[in-house]
């Protein structure tokens, strides 16, 4: 076996969402920065970006209810829902700046308009609906909010759902048409194709097995080339773990003293496919349902219409699974090999506080097709077996570190970033808003890690991003601005794409 020794200026983990936008960016910033990706797959974006792997909803917290949460009060916490909008916004920007410089073409590629619809069923919960629609519909970012309870109104707006429903149960939505869908895949793809123009060095079916500090103060990667067998060692001065699942065994691996203490909580998603033309064509829209009492975030059951290679389909879920592995194509010995004794008692702390998590997991495992078409049925009431097909969505690892609220071993759902003191090295963590917010949470890895440069880098980043270090919801001109500008870029206000 070969060792081969090579240097870089930053090295990416993983061919994902996430490692496109950070080198997109970073190359925008400084051109000639030396950039290596290692991806242990054959292509990019096989993992969580995957279009089948992940719901491409867009997160904009226009139809999440998890994002709002009611107060002992009974008044309604909106800043969550406020915090994942602006972020979005920052995407949108982003990619519009890149179809302007035409840096990647044809958007309807990876996003489409769509609208987003939070839909609940029962008193209780059109009440809580009603309430939340309340408090938003007053904000800008959410000023174009609809709110209805009226049957005939909610036909016009999802016939589908509406059709041959028997039940006198009292039923609401709201709904905005500034929604959107994304193809996470096709845009990691298109970001990768630039940066591969760009001179930066695509790795693939390149395994990362370790990661250590050199004695000059630089990180040395082993990468085990699996065409070949053979071993090279690269070095940088900057390292980005995004592997998705695979991140905590890395981030394990460097030894810094933030990676302690963290460990990580696997679920897999199943999805139900529609394969009948005449269906998908009944359905124009992403409609949440609200979480079962007891069932985790992660649960909220959804009915969307998705773009898939410029095909119209229509995905329910999730179900939940439960395996092991920390990636779809990973190993089934990824949870145990993440227990160490640093986070050991974190790990047991988080499994005794959740076993109705786990509960509900066996539960989930347990479901037969029809059971799983029983829950689809409170969505659409005269659905068919045999229009819907079961698909395996990507794996998703939830965080389970110790914090000041939740105590030892609380499980987060949500995106963390991890970074070292001296910000050498950063890892992402974590799932949902995940790919919607890349963007965002990029430039927080930018900003923390490259922190020195911030001020040399600023304007370039606001040429990128015109509302950088601004609050939207705080100027409202300015969110108009970019969200016309974001619309007509990116294709979002065409109403012949609308009527597909």
């Amino acid at each position: 076996m070969n060792n081969i020794e090579k240097k870089t200026d930053v090295i990416l983990i993983g061919a994902g969402i996430m490692s496109a936008t950070l080198g997109t960016l970073l190359k925008q910033l400084v051109p000639d920065m030396q950039i290596t990706v290692f991806e242990k797959l054959a292509k990019a974006g096989e993992e969580s970006s995957n279009e089948w792997n992940n719901a491409g909803t867009g997160h904009a917290a226009l139809c999440e209810l998890n994002y709002t949460a009611e107060k002992p009060d009974g008044t309604l916490d909106i800043s969550k829902a406020i915090a994942v909008n602006e972020q979005f916004q920052i995407s949108l920007q982003f990619w519009s700046f890149l179809v302007k410089s035409k840096l990647i073409k044809n958007p309807q590629d990876f996003i489409m308009p769509l609208p987003h619809m939070s839909m609940v069923q029962g008193e209780d919960n059109v009440r809580f609906l009603k309430k939340r629609f309340e408090a938003m519909a007053n904000n800008p970012l959410f000023k174009e909010m609809e709110f209805s309870d009226n049957p005939e109104k909610l036909m016009e707006w999802m016939p589908l759902v509406m059709q041959e429903r028997k039940s006198n149960e009292p039923i609401a939505a709201t709904k905005i048409d500034a929604g959107t869908d994304v193809n996470f895949g096709a845009l990691t793809h298109m970001l990768f194709d630039h940066l591969v123009s760009e001179n930066v060095q695509m790795k693939y079916q390149h395994t990362v097995t370790d990661i250590k500090r050199t004695d000059d103060g630089l990180w040395e990667v082993k990468v085990h080339d699996d065409t070949i067998g053979e071993i090279e060692r690269h070095t940088a001065k900057f390292v980005f773990i995004g592997g998705g699942g695979g991140s905590i065994h890395l981030l394990q691996k460097s030894g810094i003293p933030e990676g302690k203490q963290i460990g990580g909580f696997p679920v897999s998603g199943l999805f139900m496919a529609c394969n009948n033309p005449e269906v998908i064509a009944q359905h124009h829209a992403k409609v949440y349902g609200k979480a079962k009492v007891g069932a985790p975030p992660m649960s909220v059951p959804h009915l969307d219409t998705r773009y898939i290679n410029n095909e119209k389909s229509l995905l329910f879920g999730p179900f939940a699974g439960f395996t092991p592995k920390f990636l779809k194509y990973g190993s089934v010995f990824d949870l145990i090999t993440s227990v160490k004794p640093h986070n050991v008692l974190t790990m047991l702390a988080a499994g005794a506080k959740n076993m109705p998590l786990t509960k509900y997991l066996i539960q989930q495992v347990m479901l037969s097709k029809e059971q799983r078409m029983d829950e689809l049925r409170d969505f659409i009431p005269n659905a068919k077996s045999e229009d819907w097909d079961l698909v395996v969505a990507g794996q998703r690892v939830q965080v389970i570190k110790d914090t000041e609220v939740g105590g030892k071993g609380t499980l987060q759902f949500g995106t963390e970033v991890i970074t070292s003191a001296d910000g050498s090295i950063a890892a992402l963590l974590g799932a949902s808003p995940g790919a919607s917010t890349a963007v965002h949470v990029m430039l927080e890895v930018i900003a923390r890690c490259f922190s020195e440069n911030m001020v040399e880098w600023e304007p370039k980043i606001k040429e990128m991003i015109p509302s950088y270090g601004l609050s939207l919801m705080a100027n409202p001109e300015l969110l108009e601005e970019v969200q016309a500008s974001s619309a007509e870029t990116l294709g979002l206000c065409e109403k012949e794409l609308i009527t597909n």
